[in-house]
């Protein structure tokens, strides 16, 4: 764990850092005012970004602050992906959907960033599945700290590029999120931390269809669908639920008898779009 000392320091580098983005940018970017497509402004400038985000990993961001964007944290299953999708598309304004930061996956250092260059460079993923609850929970922290670094700079760049709104489905922490926003430009979704555990499995998409082929193919399968299961329970625990929900921030807990488009209207009325 870092000491606060650590912290302060690394964080003047990320100003520093910043400030010297910023110069380089304006000066070779002065005559550019056409607007750009989402996808050219989330592809754009990543060799920079590249080039000295290293030097800012495990920063604070207290000089960083974000009008436009709209962030949505919170637990599995509680519509983030849905929400972001559909607030971008009523506003016409961009769209960063889950893990959008992999676009930078491929050039990233390993010894800076060994939690998100964890997967990249596995050779047996048994591993993955293997490890222990410890491990795993262990993981997912450093990949949170890790992706902050790296969307906080793609956003950065985003807004300096366009005045659209844009809607994050994020992996920031709630305590980076006081420092980069406004409390009504942060919305949290939960839902029961068991659905996430029950349910893992029940969803088409083809990375959790390969974590349940790896573990049918494990020696003792049914030993290790309970390990596995005993790590997604750690990191889907109530104690996490309960940070979510006295982070301070608005809150829109998953309620099946709910529609999308009610709880879209909930999401639109806290972010304050609807006025």
């Amino acid at each position: 764990m870092m000491s606060k000392k650590h912290v302060v320091e690394t964080m003047i580098l990320l100003v520093i850092a910043s400030l010297f983005l910023a110069g380089f940018y304006y000066q070779n970017q002065e005559s550019h005012h056409q607007e750009e497509t989402a996808q050219e402004l989330l592809l754009k400038k990543e060799e920079e970004i590249n080039q000295y985000i290293s030097k800012t990993k495990n920063t604070t961001f207290k000089n960083t602050k974000f009008e436009n964007v709209y962030f949505i944290n919170g637990t599995a299953y509680a519509g983030k992906s849905t929400m972001v999708k559909l607030l971008a598309e009523k506003y016409d304004g961009i769209v960063c959907e889950e893990n959008y930061q992999d676009r930078l996956l491929e050039n990233l250092d390993t010894k800076e960033f060994p939690n998100l260059t964890y997967t990249r460079d596995l050779q047996d993923w048994g591993e993955f599945v293997r490890r222990t609850p410890d491990e795993y929970e262990a993981w997912v922290n450093g990949v949170t700290k890790e992706c902050t670094v790296l969307e906080i700079e793609i956003l950065k760049d985003l807004v300096s590029r366009t005045k659209k709104k844009i809607f994050v489905d994020t992996n920031i922490s709630v305590e980076i999120l006081h420092e980069i926003s406004d409390e009504n430009h942060v919305l949290i979704m939960l839902a029961d931390p068991n659905i996430s555990v029950q349910r893992f499995f029940e969803r088409p998409d083809k990375e959790k269809q390969f974590l349940y082929q790896l573990l049918l193919k494990e020696d003792n399968p049914e030993d290790a669908m309970i390990n596995f299961r005993e790590c997604l329970k750690r990191v889907n625990s109530q104690e996490r639920y309960m940070m979510f929900q006295k982070s301070g921030f608005n809150v829109i807990t998953r309620d099946e008898n709910r529609s999308i488009d009610e709880t879209f209207a909930l999401a639109e009325s806290m972010f304050g779009l609807n006025r």
